[in-house]
């Protein structure tokens, strides 16, 4: 293991891989990173989209797959699940050794299901049915329709990867979607103790969004508060997550072997090249949870990152920066909201350009 991914590890983080493709999990590429001290896997809509669609991976299994009479989605749906469960095999030790804390892969639900709660319940829950395998993750988005699926899921003892959280009060309601699931799978003699959920809280895109704002409305004078809106916002998600998990509320459950919905830190790679290539990595580590980093933020983190207990840290600062962003005029909450219907649109987007890809792949073997 890695010196930053031992140190890291040590002060209760874990380091998630957000990618996947076919060539990671046969070139052994995914292997050594696990031995590196990689502990789980996050995939998106956009992540299979490159994966299948921009390489040739993929394309004996898709001519096997025609020849069998598959349709797009069967095909879709048959690519998908053999990398997710080889993924899921790989990490089943990790899983093991840590009793359900760590050791998983994610999934995401249809995107186009982000508004239909009982088709989102029904799609997680086939899905994970056919995965079969203790370690996956379903991803539901934090969209109003997406919260009540959260409970249902959690308790039917389906794990749920909860995914485009931008907002502290989308994130309050992930939190109490999270423990009523608990609560209800408790009610129902289930064993709460083998449910787990983790809160993907998507980083860099406010800083974009924020920073862009910046510049259209007074440039050089307000360019001290670009750059910190997404840290902050991430360290006041940190503070309701310990008032939540760390207090009596969640004493019972706990009791009961309960685990903690740690937050994921995710969109961890940064996109302005002023700032630090590590600066959502190193400003977000602490006890109970996740940063799932693309692979070249990986590693660079396991080259140069500097491990401390940073979350905990300038938290009423970051008030301060989110309460000065709103006397410029700039509303941490609208910016929220349109990036979470940014994100369900992308997703949406990069899963029909998948689909498109494959059906023409599907033509050139019929022809």
């Amino acid at each position: 293991m890695s010196s930053s991914a031992s140190s890291i590890g040590n002060l209760g983080q874990s380091i998630w891989c957000d990618s996947i493709s076919r060539d990671m999990i046969q070139s052994g590429h995914l292997k050594r990173l696990i031995d590196f001290g990689v502990t789980g896997l996050t995939s998106n809509p956009t992540i299979f989209e490159k994966a299948i669609g921009q390489s040739d991976d993929y394309d004996k299994s898709i001519y096997e797959l025609v020849n069998q009479g598959k349709s797009v989605d069967e095909i879709y749906e048959a690519l998908v699940v053999e990398d997710i469960r080889s993924v899921a095999d790989l990490l089943r030790p990790v899983y093991d050794q840590t009793e359900g804390v760590d050791g998983y892969v994610s999934l995401e639900v249809n995107p186009h299901f982000a508004h239909d709660t009982e088709n989102t319940i029904s799609e997680a829950r086939r899905l994970f049915l056919t995965l079969d395998r203790p370690n996956v993750m379903m991803k539901v988005p934090a969209t109003n329709e997406g919260m009540p699926a959260i409970s249902q899921l959690i308790s039917e003892n389906i794990n749920v990867n909860v995914t485009l959280i931008f907002s502290l009060k989308a994130y309050s309601i992930v939190r109490q979607s999270y423990l009523s699931g608990l609560e209800g799978l408790v009610k129902s003699g289930g064993n709460p103790s083998t449910v787990s959920s983790v809160a993907s809280f998507f980083v860099s895109r406010l800083d974009t969004a924020v920073d862009t704002l910046l510049k259209g409305l007074g440039g050089d004078e307000l360019k001290h508060l670009g750059g910190r809106a997404a840290v902050a916002n991430a360290k006041l998600a940190y503070r309701d997550f310990a008032k939540d998990f760390y207090s009596g509320k969640f004493q019972l459950l706990k009791e009961k072997g309960s685990k903690v919905q740690r937050p994921l830190w995710a969109s961890t790679s940064t996109k302005n090249p002023e700032y630090s290539e590590l600066l959502y990595v190193e400003s977000l580590i602490g006890r109970d949870t996740v940063n799932t980093m693309p692979v070249d933020t990986l590693a660079t983190f396991m080259d140069k990152g500097v491990v401390e207990d940073t979350l905990v840290k300038s938290v009423d600062e970051s008030e301060e920066l989110i309460h000065s962003l709103s006397e410029v005029g700039i509303s941490i909450d609208r910016v929220t909201n349109q990036l979470l219907d940014q994100g369900v649109q992308s997703f949406s987007d990069s899963f029909d350009k998948l689909m498109s890809i494959l059906a023409s792949k599907i033509q050139k073997v019929l022809n």
